[in-house]
């Protein structure tokens, strides 16, 4: 795994196109992002206290994006911690390989929305946080 601290994960605007019709936001590979997506995914009806993520990825990127709604994110190196809020969804998380991510505090009808470096694959999470610091 990458050395990481929490001070690499940074917050990206997202395009947003506005008209009296409303907004839109369009993410291309290579342009608006800073990896290529790979897998795409988002949570929804998260009960009330809720907390999900719990792990770390050896490999993958992440922009987490609050499409709806809001929740906090806290960010993870083994050393330090800090915690976003995402309320707005032209504005994206970036949290890359090495960093322990929790998502809590979800609003009613909160959407997080996930793009990912890399499909899905079991060997690239650290699922056990003592684990985790020993690799720091």
């Amino acid at each position: 795994m990458k050395e990481s601290t929490i001070y690499n994960c940074t917050i990206f605007t997202l395009p947003k196109t506005h008209n009296r019709a409303g907004n839109i936001t369009a993410l291309n590979n290579s342009i608006d992002l800073p990896f290529d997506v790979r897998r795409v995914y988002y949570l929804y009806d998260i009960p009330g206290g809720e907390v999900r993520g719990g792990h770390a990825h050896k490999e993958l990127q992440q922009l987490i994006v609050a499409v709806s709604g809001s929740f906090d994110v806290t960010l993870d190196d083994g050393h330090n911690k800090k915690t976003v809020t995402l309320n707005r969804p032209n504005f994206g998380l970036h949290v890359i390989p090495g960093i322990w991510r929790d998502l809590s505090n979800f609003s009613s009808g909160a959407v997080c929305l996930v793009l990912a470096s890399h499909v899905y694959d079991e060997n690239d999470y650290i699922r056990d946080y003592h684990q985790f610091k020993e690799g720091k």
